[in-house]
């Protein structure tokens, strides 16, 4: 796959511009917005100033506050960052440990792989969110907890995905000809097997992070996942519920944002399997 033949696929153009405003305005929030996301300084003077208008001390507010006189959009750049950290790093750990997962018993069999398949399986059948609000529940809620709990409940469809793709190549004559000569199989499974798994693997990557920040979201809406004050996505959306009819942009705002980020993730999957698969041309272009 080359870049270029990625960025004709307008599914992927759109996805990456949504996915590196989102990454520019959470690393760039502190020169973005000059007020604290936990600052409540007035909230009686403050509270619930509609988008695009000043409070009674002059201050704008792109897009309004919220019932303690939070600024909507400072709150919203700093949610990102950890709504987009424990994305990437859940869907990560879990990608890294369904590769190893798949590709150990897709090599190694007999005991071994019936052991690895068998957890696997096992895992599988567990339903996820009843397994998320469980595991959430148990423990202190915070960011690590919810990067533990998505990447541990995450790892089974990317373990059989390569499990499968690794039992297709171990047939391949150049696996089988490394293996006459001597090789041992964990050299031939990092430098033959492994590099040709990674196609499904960035895939599903790319397809988990937008399924992670979703899940996150929801666990903080729930109260299990990012407390306040520190600003989520979910929470944020928690927090203005009730307020939907008088002051709809404490929870649209990061709904939006949400919604875009997800779509944005989505997209550039599929773009990204498209691209990665020779056989299919680009599309949108």
């Amino acid at each position: 796959m080359t870049p270029a033949r990625l960025w004709r696929d307008g599914r992927a153009r759109i996805s990456l511009v949504v996915l590196a405003a989102a990454v520019l305005a959470a690393v760039l929030a502190p020169l973005l917005s000059s007020s604290d996301p936990a600052a409540q300084l007035d909230v009686i003077g403050t509270r619930f100033v509609a988008p695009l208008a000043l409070d009674r001390h002059g201050v704008f507010h792109l897009l309004g506050t919220d019932r303690f006189g939070r600024d909507v959009w400072t709150r919203l750049i700093y949610g990102a960052r950890i709504s987009l950290s424990v994305g990437v790093l859940a869907a990560g750990i879990s990608a890294a440990i369904g590769l190893l997962v798949g590709a150990a018993a897709g090599v190694w069999r007999g005991r071994v792989a019936a052991v690895l398949l068998g957890v696997t399986d096992f895992a599988l059948a567990l339903p996820r969110v009843v397994l998320l609000l469980l595991l959430a529940a148990l423990w202190q809620p915070s960011a690590v907890l919810v990067v533990v709990v998505l990447a541990a409940t995450g790892w089974m469809p990317v373990a059989r995905l390569v499990h499968g793709e690794v039992r297709t190549l171990v047939g391949r004559a150049f696996v089988e000809g490394s293996l006459a000569l001597g090789a041992r199989r964990r050299r031939v499974l990092l430098r033959h097997i492994v590099p040709n798994t990674l196609t499904p693997v960035i895939v599903s990557a790319a397809l988990g992070v937008g399924n992670a920040i979703l899940l996150e979201a929801g666990l903080s809406f729930l109260g299990l996942g990012v407390q306040p004050p520190a600003p989520s996505w979910g929470n944020m959306i928690a927090s203005g519920r009730d307020t939907l009819v008088n002051a709809p942009w404490v929870a649209a705002a990061p709904g939006v944002a949400l919604v875009l980020v997800v779509l944005a993730c989505t997209l550039l999957g599929d773009a990204l399997r498209d691209a990665l698969d020779p056989t299919r041309g680009p599309r949108g272009a």
